[in-house]
């Protein structure tokens, strides 16, 4: 019991890279589509809910995002038609992730992806949109998701500049104690 979130966060590494050999769409596709997405959740809830939490989790999950995140992207993005100011929006996101990583690699000497809410929430809306894709206007849903996912970046690069120590468990900017 006490490793269980750490193999649930492995899994979803595993899973993700899966999902490079599989048919974009497909049954099995969506299958292990899922069970990365719930995953995701069950892992950081187990790990509070049995106090089983630890560093090594915090990065395995951090990690395990990662994965997910650049496989569905790497997949995904060829099969849709998202239009290139989508496009340019989505890099320069990217940019500030990248920004990020390295400050935090600079400060703390290791790779820090934080778990704020603003993070939390991109990565429900990213999850959620292959199955509203083909449901609703690209400009809308690309709109929504960039603005959120703009946003929880530039907060994750602000915290990085100004923390004194590394957590990766800050829930945000506002309302939240930083070390």
């Amino acid at each position: 019991m006490k490793n269980l979130p750490n193999g649930i966060s492995l899994l979803r590494i595993f899973l993700s890279v899966l999902l490079l050999f599989l048919e974009p769409f497909s049954n099995t596709f969506w299958i292990v589509y899922f069970v990365c997405g719930f995953s995701d959740m069950i892992d950081g809830y187990l790990a509070r809910k049995y106090n089983l939490q630890s560093q090594l989790g915090e990065k395995l999950d951090s990690i395990a995002d990662t994965a997910f995140i650049v496989v569905m992207a790497v997949v995904l993005v060829p099969e849709l038609s998202i239009p290139m100011g989508i496009c340019i929006w989505i890099v320069m996101i990217a940019m500030i992730r990248v920004a990020s990583l390295l400050v935090g690699y600079y400060k703390f000497y290791e790779y820090v992806s934080l778990h704020t809410y603003a993070n939390k929430a991109t990565g429900l809306l990213l999850f959620g949109a292959p199955f509203f894709i083909d449901k609703t206007n690209i400009y809308l849903l690309g709109g929504i998701i960039c603005t959120i996912a703009s946003l929880s970046a530039i907060e994750e690069l602000v915290i990085q500049i100004t923390s004194k120590e590394m957590s990766r468990n800050v829930k945000g900017i506002i309302g939240q104690k930083r070390n």
